[in-house]
């Protein structure tokens, strides 16, 4: 099993971002993750809340080993052709340890206050799709033509290629049954979606029939989850080995509010080695 920690990135000032980040490298985390808003999703009164990508950017300055994500960036806050770009950027700064998270968006108040579109979920689904024909394009292919009814773009071309190869791992966060998982099968390298175990492990059945349906090989999307760290350490293990059981091979772990002591009793318990 590989250990993400989110470093609960809203609500902090970038000391505390930057601390946070080496601490868990240094703890043996595999990976750092941040959220992809541009004001705090709790709380009172507006707070400090980073933007994503450039965190992500930073982060590769201050760390060597850990690999650096978002859960996950939102499709409507950037045009996909940016978006990769900006990808590719991250991974060349951090020597090829981003992980690509994508997902449709939802969070309707910032949208509104920031005058973002928030288009409709059914369209926001159609784009979404689109974009992530276009990531995946640009990300691997010179002079790439893609057509959607959405995002297009004509014998595009980005330089540099990513350091990582064939193309930087492309997560997909999602739950939905009929729109979003097919996209899950049809797109993702990782698959992400938050949930006990029992939940996640009938969602993991679906997604293995649907990706059957569209003739993937199911094992070839590795799953991701999130693990809460709240609780004694016997109920977190039982948790652990369930998501193992299910197939689940990634967990990030959540900011627990008991904070670093927490975090470090967690890892000194959990990890192997």
């Amino acid at each position: 099993m590989d250990y993400g920690l989110d470093i609960a990135q809203q609500r902090l000032p970038w000391s505390e971002i930057v601390d946070r980040a080496k601490f868990a490298e240094a703890l043996g985390f595999t990976g750092v993750w941040g959220f992809d808003h541009f004001q705090p999703m709790y709380g009172d009164g507006p707070g400090e809340c980073f933007e994503g990508n450039t965190t992500l950017a930073a982060l590769t300055g201050v760390t060597e080993q850990v690999r650096l994500g978002l859960l996950v960036s939102g499709m409507t806050y950037r045009h996909p052709s940016v978006f990769a770009a900006e990808a590719i950027t991250i991974d060349h700064a951090s020597g090829g340890r981003l992980e690509l998270s994508y997902g449709a968006a939802w969070f309707e108040k910032e949208h509104t206050e920031l005058g973002i579109r928030l288009p409709a979920l059914k369209e926001r689904i159609d784009a979404f799709e689109d974009a992530l024909h276009v990531v995946r394009g640009l990300l691997t292919t010179d002079n790439f033509t893609y057509e959607g009814k959405h995002f297009s773009v004509t014998d595009a071309t980005l330089r540099p290629r990513p350091v990582q190869q064939p193309s930087i791992p492309i997560w997909i966060g999602a739950s939905g049954e009929q729109r979003m998982l097919p996209i899950v099968a049809r797109h993702a390298d990782v698959w992400h979606c938050f949930g006990p175990p029992k939940f996640l492990a009938e969602k993991s059945r679906v997604l293995d029939e649907i990706a059957l349906r569209q003739d993937r090989d199911p094992a070839t999307i590795r799953r991701a989850a999130s693990l809460s760290l709240e609780g004694n350490l016997d109920s977190i293990r039982r948790a652990i080995d369930a998501f193992a059981d299910a197939g689940f091979e990634y967990l990030v772990c959540g900011w627990p509010p008991g904070g670093r002591s927490t975090v470090e009793e967690f890892a000194a318990a959990c990890f192997e080695g």
